[in-house]
């Protein structure tokens, strides 16, 4: 069995993770999610940032739960180029000894959501406010509610773990100099 420590108690980021590492390793996976209080913004505001934040989540849960095999961080996050909101997500895969990171797809906000993210207000309170929903990040998050539930957030994410586990499948061209 592999363990799994995962710097979030969300579901969807479990499930996701879950899911990537089930395909992958294709034994049985032991996902915990950790709660862990990190000096970060609720709502990363650029690549650099999300990416940041991601690395710190999956530090924090090797920190705080040294005896799993590998530890994850993953942080949504947001930024803006050529006057438009973009999302995505960051995904960090920590082991004893080998590091992978790769981001989700990403797609474009509506002008509103771009507007209210710049005020300072986060993107699931944003989808909240507009499609009259409660707590949608732990669930489709703006990606389900966008797409009318046609791609989930689960699924966004789990393609990012995916990806950022190559590095595990493939050692020796990641760790040749």
């Amino acid at each position: 069995m592999i363990k799994v420590v995962l710097a979030s108690q969300n579901p969807v980021k479990i499930q996701s993770v879950k899911t990537a590492f089930s395909k992958i390793f294709q034994t049985e996976i032991q996902v915990s999610g950790l709660k862990i209080k990190l000096d970060i913004p609720d709502q990363p505001m650029s690549d650099g940032d999300t990416l940041r934040c991601a690395t710190l989540r999956a530090e924090a849960a090797k920190t705080n739960a040294p005896e799993a095999n590998f530890w994850v961080g993953i942080e949504g996050g947001v930024d803006f180029r050529n006057g438009e909101a973009e999302a995505f997500g960051w995904v960090v895969v920590l082991s004893s000894v080998q590091k992978g990171q790769a981001r989700s797809a990403t797609f474009t906000l509506p002008p509103l959501v771009a507007r209210l993210l710049k005020s300072g207000k986060e993107l699931g309170a944003i989808n909240d406010d507009i499609f009259q929903t409660h707590n949608s990040k732990q669930s489709g998050g703006a990606v389900g509610l966008l797409t009318k539930n046609i791609l989930q957030r689960d699924e966004l994410y789990q393609q990012a773990v995916l990806l950022a586990l190559i590095p595990f499948l493939n050692p020796q061209l990641y760790n040749a100099d």
